[in-house]
């Protein structure tokens, strides 16, 4: 599990560092090799690694479930796979943690190419809380999908920007203005919690629990 969660932290920095993400990448040290056949990559390849040891750890799995049918309740032909798959596995571990710690120390990330990600969505990110606002006028549920549908589909099949859609939309300003509308458009809505949670994590709170 622990192996599998190292992967998962991996696999999405690998991910982010795409080119055309690019919403965080590992360190890249002056000097430092991406690849030898073409000189411009900056290869993820402590995250790479990551993924491999992970697979490693994992692949204890199957004999240590083996190890569970033993004759009689205790033969020792556990005794040599547990020999190799205990340190193996624990040392194996050990590292994988030490790198990904370093990993994020050192992690660079792109405050500005995460919005312009967002940004690409021309709004539609906001769909659900435009949902929920007009239920909240009391439209029904299936209409307001309805018409938040209606919209978001101009967005992505005639390259429209959602909240002009909206808000041209007799509709939906039938039970809300522009500015109730536009309302729904705050993207620090969906970060308001986030100091708490890195508080809860990273902070005394996290100590305390510790």
């Amino acid at each position: 599990v622990i192996a599998s969660s190292i992967e998962n932290i991996a696999v999405e920095i690998r991910h982010l560092q795409r080119t055309e993400v690019l919403e965080a990448e590992e360190y890249f040290s002056p000097g430092q090799k991406g690849s030898s056949a073409m000189p411009h990559k900056r290869n993820p390849v402590l995250s790479e690694n990551l993924t491999g040891l992970a697979r490693l750890v994992r692949m204890s799995v199957t004999p240590a479930l083996e190890n569970v049918a033993l004759w009689h309740e205790r033969d020792i032909s556990h005794s040599s796979v547990e020999r190799v798959i205990g340190p193996d596995t624990t040392v194996t571990l050990d590292f994988a943690l030490a790198r990904l710690t370093g990993l994020i120390d050192k992690l660079v990330v792109y405050p500005e190419n995460m919005r312009r990600n967002l940004e690409l969505t021309r709004g539609l990110i906001h769909s659900q809380r435009v949902l929920l606002a007009l239920t909240q006028k009391g439209v029904s549920r299936e209409d307001a999908y309805r018409l938040v549908q209606r919209n978001a589909m101009k967005v992505w099949e005639e390259g429209k920007d959602f909240l002009t859609e909206l808000k041209a939309d007799p509709e939906v300003t039938a039970v809300m203005t522009p500015e109730e509308i536009e309302a729904n458009f705050d993207i620090d809505y969906h970060l308001k919690h986030v100091d708490t949670i890195f508080a809860r994590v990273f902070g005394e709170e996290a100590k305390a629990a510790g």
